[in-house]
């Protein structure tokens, strides 16, 4: 197929490799510390394939990211290692990044958004967090950091405060009744995929980011893209029925990156293996482009 000018390709423009780059990526191939069996390691190197499908234009929003400087980290070699190593060499890999306006990690299982949300402060206080996710994810620490655990490891080892947190797409049967009421004891704000559809996407997320950025100078975002309706996510070992559509999750990660305080981003759970015709690694690299075109309109 010959290449238009005019139609210059996504996957183009992440070869960039500008000098002072406004956007990182980085790949963050971990599965080891999934509940289940899972292959999401495979994800960030699959979903930079699916790229070339897709143009710098967001015709939504009127924005073309095609000048914003970018560079790709690659993928950090994670993906051998068990849970406890893992996540102490992601903290070591996230501290030794250049500035960038914004990072976009590509996973890899919700394990990552542990130590990634970790490294944003030595105190935490000031670190809002912004979650959107079928699941809780406060799994008790006993069978270690695994991808059901990584808000409670934060708020009981890294010390963020739950009131830190807010919780966008919890849905029906994916969560248990004494890990809501964790929840409500630490104070995570939850937002359920109920109230999303009552009030819409952009008041949740208004509402979200004006609460934390109240007192949080730094806002984290983990995209777990099991908060879909596993309609739109096969390949997402944890999605079930009655999820957030794509384009109600694409208008929350764009309104979280055009946020001047949203500094980084994780994009998680999509194991290829379970994929049908690529359709979940091209919600994620969807997604992946929205948030640039989102931070590309602040």
């Amino acid at each position: 197929m010959t290449s238009d000018p005019a139609w210059p390709k996504a996957g183009l423009w992440l070869t960039g490799e500008h000098a002072e780059p406004e956007v990182l990526v980085v790949g963050v191939p971990s599965s080891r510390a999934s509940i289940g069996s899972s292959r999401a390691d495979l994800a960030p190197l699959e979903v930079r394939h699916r790229l070339d499908r897709f143009s710098t234009f967001h015709g939504e929003l009127g924005v073309d990211f095609g000048g914003v400087r970018v560079r790709d980290m690659g993928n950090w070699a994670v993906s051998e290692m068990e849970m406890a190593p893992m996540i102490s060499e992601v903290m070591k890999l996230a501290r030794g990044l250049p500035d960038a306006m914004i990072k976009v990690f590509v996973g890899g299982d919700n394990a990552i958004t542990r130590p990634l949300v970790a490294v944003q402060a030595e105190d935490l206080s000031g670190v809002g967090l912004i979650t959107f996710d079928a699941h809780h994810d406060v799994r008790t620490l006993k069978d270690g950091p695994t991808n059901g655990t990584p808000i409670r490891g934060l708020i009981e080892e890294h010390g963020l405060p739950g009131g830190n947190v807010v919780q966008i797409g919890i849905h029906s049967f994916a969560n248990s009744a004494p890990y809501r009421a964790y929840c409500d004891d630490v104070g995570i704000s939850v937002v359920t995929t109920e109230q999303v559809e009552r009030i819409g996407m952009k008041a949740a997320v208004d509402v979200a980011l004006s609460q934390l950025s109240a007192f949080c100078d730094r806002i984290y975002v983990d995209v777990d893209l099991d908060v879909l309706d596993r309609a739109f996510a096969p390949a997402c070992p944890g999605a079930r029925p009655g999820g957030l559509t794509v384009r109600q999750l694409s208008q929350g990660v764009a309104l979280c990156a055009a946020h001047p305080s949203v500094m980084a981003l994780d994009l998680v759970e999509v194991d290829p293996t379970a994929d049908v015709a690529h359709q979940t690694l091209d919600v994620m690299a969807h997604l992946l482009l929205t948030a640039v075109a989102g931070y590309a309109s602040r």
